[in-house]
């Protein structure tokens, strides 16, 4: 199967829509490791592909380094999510996701924060770069 846009909107509305089912049943306040097992058995009931807690290669100056760079979720090999569970927003927390779709060549990625009111709104901000403007539009 060829990833596209069409399909990467679909897969992030999917995942959004997720996120937004554990978010109702558990309310904000919960630390972020609750939230990340509860979405891991939403996506699963869900019948969505992901892998937890991934560790990413990192290398420089062509010799691998021993770095932790954990990303969240890696859905369907094509989609970043990282979860937050904070009050505030930090841009580094963009940087982050941003870090990980560029080491990964993922063109698109999604952060999310349970500690709201309202997911959909003010919850979750969506991410493209480069990769994503590489594929197919269907």
């Amino acid at each position: 199967m060829q990833v596209s846009k069409a399909y990467l909107d679909k897969l992030s509305y999917q995942v959004i829509g997720a996120a937004i089912e554990v978010h109702k049943t558990l309310g904000p306040g919960l630390l972020e490791k609750v939230y990340h097992k509860c979405l891991c058995k939403e996506l699963s009931l869900r019948g969505i592909k992901f892998k937890s807690e991934r560790t990413i290669d990192f290398e420089y100056k062509g010799e691998r380094l021993d770095i932790d760079l954990k990303c969240d979720f890696i859905i369907e090999d094509c989609l970043i999510v990282e979860i937050k569970s904070v009050k505030e927003m930090n841009p580094l927390f963009e940087a982050q996701v941003l870090g990980y779709m560029k080491l990964l060549k993922i063109g698109k990625g999604l952060l999310i924060n349970f500690k709201t009111t309202n997911i959909f709104y003010s919850g979750q901000k969506t991410f493209v770069n480069e990769y994503y403007e590489l594929l197919p539009d269907i």
